[in-house]
């Protein structure tokens, strides 16, 4: 294997289930790479926000004159955005020997059958640990206590929201999903919980363990109003920011995290108040409210549960009036559809709905038989395309200028369009 193709294509091989929790399989492979690092971790857990807070975490810090490195999952485009090292995805040749540590390590002696994710986790980790960097920031793919990334001990934690999601592996309600989640902390370590109303049993397990527990609303808020706002946490005080270059209405809890994470850890990383007024204000992250204008304009977004999809709605609503508001949609097929439809459905009037490139993915199909069951108004149109992109192509095709496109669901899904770039939209009239 010399390629990361052919790796990532041998990783989809191993072992018969995609998810498998449980860390000893991959707890026991770490130990035999001795996989560990020598910089401050800081692990990201929650059911949406994980990706921002990330984001958000890695700009502070390097405008602050760290060198960081975030592993974050899943990715967009390449298998390669998965990792940054110094604000820099890796390139995939770097990667190859960190895969051949892996597999080294998982063969010896007795073999150890591992998920793509878990194989991959520890590829990345590998990579991360063996580069010059300051802090390294880990997002936890599903839950916390069970997930690969767990395994690297934190220097401080985050829980970004509890909500839900994944509720075959998580369970069924916010409690019984939060105490997975609260697995991330660790012993007399910081834990910041941005969840304005946290599951109980995440406060529970801080206190049975005995975490440094920092509660959103408790040891750190913010204000704010349409120009600026301010955050304030244990000891320290910050006024006049602008706001995150991140759009939505929730990326202020998620800055709100943030800075309390930093705070949490100045005695070793010390980060001026400009490093974050640059960083909250140059921070990039594609798919997340990401606005294209155009005419129509271009909403792209990955809520893919229905926390995320009430998110997106008011955002959505935010924005202002649009004559038709166009939306491609594809999700994966253990995703509960019907709520997100309908929080998101009183602004819809044109449903594109699309296969997605994996077989764990609803068939367009099915996604529009699950609207249709739900559909109360008789003015709003559907139809079901072979991918995203062709979904795209046909909402334009029936825009009007003034009109938007929306763009969400899976990562699949708004993948499945930025992979071409990202699209420059004008109406067909505009062109003739």
């Amino acid at each position: 294997m010399n390629s990361l193709d052919s790796w990532l294509a041998h990783c989809e091989r191993l072992h018969p289930k995609n998810i498998d929790m449980g860390l000893e399989r991959v707890r026991t492979v770490a130990e035999r790479m001795a996989l560990k690092f020598d910089c401050p971790v800081i692990t990201v857990a929650g059911t949406n926000g994980k990706g921002s807070t990330c984001a958000m975490l890695e700009a502070c810090l390097l405008e602050a004159g760290y060198r960081p490195s975030v592993y974050t999952s899943p990715h967009l485009v390449h298998f390669q955005e998965r990792c940054r090292v110094h604000g820099e995805t890796v390139q995939p040749d770097d990667l190859l020997p960190h895969f051949e540590k892996v597999e080294a390590a998982r063969t010896q002696g007795s073999e150890v059958s591992l998920t793509y994710f878990e194989f991959t986790t520890l590829a990345i980790l590998s990579l991360m640990a063996s580069s010059p960097i300051d802090v390294a920031i880990l997002e936890v793919g599903l839950g916390g206590r069970l997930d690969a990334v767990n395994v690297i001990e934190p220097t401080c934690s985050i829980i970004t929201s509890v909500d839900l999601d994944h509720m075959d592996f998580l369970g069924h309600d916010r409690e019984t999903i939060g105490r997975e989640k609260a697995g991330i902390m660790r012993t007399g370590r910081p834990v910041i919980v941005s969840d304005p109303v946290p599951p109980h049993s995440v406060i529970d397990h801080a206190t049975e363990i005995g975490a440094d527990l920092w509660l959103f609303g408790r040891d750190f808020n913010f204000t704010g109003d349409k120009q600026q706002w301010g955050w304030a946490g244990r000891g320290r005080r910050y006024s006049g920011l602008a706001y995150p270059a991140l759009r939505g209405a929730n990326q202020l809890v998620n800055a709100s995290g943030v800075l309390a994470a930093l705070e949490a850890l100045r005695s070793e990383m010390p980060v001026t108040a400009q490093a974050i007024r640059n960083g909250l204000a140059m921070v990039e992250l594609p798919g997340r409210f990401q606005i294209v204008p155009g005419q129509p304009a271009l909403v792209f977004d990955v809520a893919h549960n229905a926390h995320a999809v009430a998110a997106l709605t008011e955002n959505l609503d935010a924005m202002g009036f649009y004559p038709t508001t166009h939306v491609v949609f594809g999700a994966m097929a253990d995703k509960d559809v019907a709520p997100m439809l309908a929080r998101v459905g009183p602004l819809v009037d044109r449903w594109y709905f699309c296969d997605l490139p994996t077989e764990r993915a609803a068939k367009a199909t099915q996604l529009q038989d699950v609207w249709q069951a739900g559909n109360t108004r008789q003015d709003v149109q559907a139809s079901t395309h072979a991918n995203p992109q062709a979904a795209l192509d046909a909402a334009v095709a029936a825009a009007d200028p003034a009109d938007r496109i929306v763009v969400f669901g899976s990562f699949f899904t708004v993948g499945g369009i930025l992979a071409n770039g990202i699209p420059r939209l004008d109406a067909p009239h505009l062109s003739s």
